[in-house]
């Protein structure tokens, strides 16, 4: 088997890190493994396949020699430092939003659209990670009848705004609980006990950037260029797992039963629908693995041909993390 030299760039954050959990839980025909982030962060020591690797400073020479990099960076610095990457013959699978929507960078979800993966010229993008466990939850549905429209609320977890986010609603909960004053940072305004109809910035038209994604992002990936989406974003007191109600409208009329045997069937789900058993997706039961469960799925009462339902998924790992090393799986095929 080919082994392979992979970079992470953007090593040491919430992201990078469980790209290195990932990798070697999946094992990933790695030879040569290089951590890199800022120059602050270099000496520092992360645990891979019960040794250490030792973070590099990210510098435009530092991908010679690099099969695959994998972007867990910001956008400002994924665009400052792509050109060496392609420069290198690496190809960039980059987590962050610089490149999602360049017409020649392809936007893959293995479990959707694995063939545009052959149409990179050196980078591939990594797409936002609602969308990626939203899609990945109604793509089987797509596949059935087209999707022609979707309304759909998310509720984010904390963990979705780094780390900062996590310790953050820790310490309000802490200081509640010993009736200290609340502050906060990280998020405009309280999280703990409360929740947050922004994420993104305002994208003009009423809705934030992290909203348009949704319908640009979802057109892109199911090459679905007239999909119409009205999104709703929320932060929610939860650590970790996104959960998304979402509402669509296909072509033709898809029965529940039907809709139930698609998404039991498709890759990357697993069904969780079972109302009088309570049996329904949750963020707790879905952390920290990479399966989507999908539920309450029903007809929608406004559209005969709408379907409503309900999905829950790790994004740390399969919104982020899990979704770039399969695409980097891909190329290794």
């Amino acid at each position: 088997m080919k082994k392979y030299n992979v970079a992470i760039l953007g090593a040491t954050g919430a992201v990078g890190r469980e790209m290195l959990k990932v990798l070697e839980e999946r094992r990933f025909p790695i030879n040569t493994l290089k951590a890199l982030a800022s120059a602050r962060s270099a000496g520092t020591k992360l645990p891979f396949c019960g040794g250490e690797v030792v973070v590099e400073e990210a510098t435009e020479q530092s991908f010679e020699g690099m099969d695959i990099v994998l972007g867990a960076a910001q956008a400002d610095l994924a665009r400052k430092m792509a050109p060496a990457i392609v420069k290198s013959g690496a190809v960039f699978v980059d987590n962050s939003s610089a490149f999602r929507m360049c017409d020649d960078v392809p936007l893959i979800v293995p479990e959707i659209n694995p063939e545009d993966v052959r149409k990179h010229h050196g980078i591939i993008s990594n797409p936002n990670c609602s969308t990626i466990i939203t899609l990945t939850a109604v793509a089987a549905l797509n596949r059935l009848s087209p999707i022609r429209t979707m309304v759909a609320s998310t509720y984010q977890a904390v963990s979705g705004a780094g780390a900062g986010g996590l310790a953050e609603l820790e310490k309000q909960v802490r200081d509640y609980a010993a009736g200290q004053p609340l502050t906060a940072s990280t998020f405009p305004y309280q999280i703990a006990f409360n929740v947050i109809p922004q994420i993104g910035s305002d994208s003009g038209n009423g809705y934030t950037s992290e909203e348009m994604k949704m319908q640009n992002e979802g057109r892109k990936i199911m090459h679905l260029p007239e999909l119409k989406v009205t999104c709703t974003c929320v932060r929610v007191p939860v650590l970790r797992s996104h959960s998304i109600s979402v509402t669509l409208v296909t072509d033709r009329k898809i029965s529940v039963d039907e809709a139930r045997a698609a998404i039991a069937a498709a890759p990357g789900c697993r069904l969780v629908d079972d109302l009088d058993a309570k049996a329904y997706p949750m963020p707790l039961d879905t952390s920290d693995q990479d399966i989507v469960f999908v539920g309450r799925i029903r007809d929608d009462l406004t559209n005969e041909n709408g379907l409503s339902l309900w999905c829950c998924g790790d994004q740390i790992r399969k919104g982020a993390a899990t979704n770039a090393i399969q695409i980097a799986e891909l190329l290794a095929d």
